[in-house]
């Protein structure tokens, strides 16, 4: 990953710390697919109600749980948790490691290190971000590892690798896997453990000076600070005092870190649906800020469409999922005067960028922050929101990996929810307390964190 904006002399090394993994207990467990899921930001709320269907114990009733009368639901998560626990349905492994971790499905496979990942201010241009976040996110994920002492799924980066840290992954996709499982989508999940100290530092010692791009959990990754801040400002988790911070298991997050040269990540767009508009009425209002709207054919092929116009310029699919238009040729001078001026040429270009501060709030006046609008990681998800609450499905081509790693490189921000790398990792195969005892705050984590 080149980076232009070298990190500053005297920053603090990227670090991918060996952990004691909670793991669902295989006899407690006869089938992990049916307690895992996808992450809490692509599962949606019709998405909970099935997870929490397929078993009383899915670990979606951790990450996004439901309040219930006499709790809410932060502390619904915890006490979930403390009681799967107990009960032995989750076990910590008894000794800290480095865990290698392979996802393939269709069309792609992702393959890294899942480990606790060292906390960076950004001006450090250690761990890059390159999305800006909502507070209203990071609040609930900060509160939700809080109140649980856990974190409950890792966010994913990829940095530029090509080192002795791959080097070791692959050898270890050589070898027997401490588990494995096939989920309902076909996709394949392989986890292995690394404890030799040996293994452990030549990966720390080859980490140490390299720079890592937030793929996919900035809102988490946030969260992990926000609450790494609040352990140093006052007592956390019901202390008397805050553990000392070269102790405090706060001021690492888990993270899986993929080698971007040796296993590239996929890359997709972020599309959004917005509620109480009018296929009318949005195909009227971008007509005053487009060259070109053209309606497509009942059987066209809506994302094969927009990809070939996405080759020729900026593009976007508007439908309700019947009707279809191609918005293209946005008015440059419109474009010009409604996007911020301080920004660099390639954030200026981005799709994400356009319609985010332009088709939406100059031709639509809606923000991309109102409540009207809604982000899905799938198309067919943005199509049936639209279909389901009277109003459009807004599809996007993916950004280019050259210009995500240009923006994060520069110090920029792109728009919020701008991505979508992957595969992602599953959530519930890999968990990490913060704390001994992950409910009420008892104290800070004896051991290894």
């Amino acid at each position: 990953m080149t980076d232009p904006v070298r990190r500053p002399a005297g920053a603090r090394p990227l670090r991918l710390a060996p952990f004691r993994a909670v793991r669902y207990a295989a006899e407690a467990v006869p089938d992990l697919a049916a307690v895992t899921c996808p992450p809490y930001d692509v599962i949606g709320d019709q998405g909970v109600a099935e997870w929490e269907a397929a078993d009383p114990h899915n670990v979606v009733r951790l990450i996004l749980p439901r309040e219930q009368p006499g709790d809410d639901r932060y502390t619904r998560a915890a006490r979930d948790l403390r009681s799967w626990l107990d009960r032995g349905v989750l076990r910590r492994d008894d000794q800290a490691g480095l865990y290698a971790y392979q996802h393939a499905m269709a069309g792609a496979t992702a393959v890294g290190l899942v480990g606790a990942v060292s906390l960076h201010d950004p001006a450090e241009r250690v761990v890059l971000p390159h999305e800006d976040v909502f507070p209203t996110p990071v609040a609930d994920r900060t509160e939700l590892m809080a109140a649980t002492g856990a974190q409950l799924e890792p966010i994913l980066l990829t940095y530029d690798g090509g080192g002795a840290a791959s080097d070791v992954v692959d050898a270890a996709l050589a070898t027997e896997a401490l588990l494995s499982v096939t989920t309902a989508d076909g996709a394949s999940h392989r986890i292995w453990r690394l404890t030799d100290d040996r293994v452990v530092h030549t990966i720390e010692e080859d980490l140490a000076g390299r720079q890592a791009l937030i793929a996919d959990g900035h809102h988490r990754y946030a969260a992990y600070r926000a609450l790494w801040a609040r352990s140093r400002s006052r007592p956390w988790a019901g202390t008397e005092k805050p553990p000392p911070l070269e102790l405090d298991a706060a001021s690492r997050g888990l993270a899986m870190l993929v080698d971007a040269r040796r296993h590239p990540l996929s890359l997709g767009g972020i599309h959004r649906s917005v509620a109480g508009l009018s296929l009318g009425d949005a195909i009227t209002a971008a007509k005053t800020g487009f060259a070109a709207v053209t309606h497509l054919a009942h059987d066209a092929d809506v994302t094969a469409a927009l990809r070939e116009r996405g080759r020729r310029g900026s593009a976007f699919a508007v439908g309700d999922g019947r009707d279809w238009v191609i918005l293209a040729d946005p008015d440059p001078m419109l474009v010009d005067a409604s996007l911020p001026a301080d920004r660099s040429p390639t954030w200026r270009r981005l799709d994400a960028s356009i319609a985010c501060e332009f088709l939406l709030p100059r031709l639509w006046h809606v923000s991309d922050a109102d409540r009207r609008v809604t982000y899905h990681h799938a198309a067919a998800s943005a199509i049936e929101r639209a279909s389901h609450h009277g109003g459009v499905a807004v599809l996007l081509n993916p950004a280019r990996h050259e210009d995500v790693l240009s923006i994060a490189a520069l110090g920029e921000r792109m728009p919020r929810k701008s991505t979508s790398f992957g595969p992602k990792p599953r959530t519930g195969l890999l968990m990490r307390l913060l704390t001994e005892l992950p409910v009420g705050g008892r104290g800070p984590a004896a051991g290894p964190p």
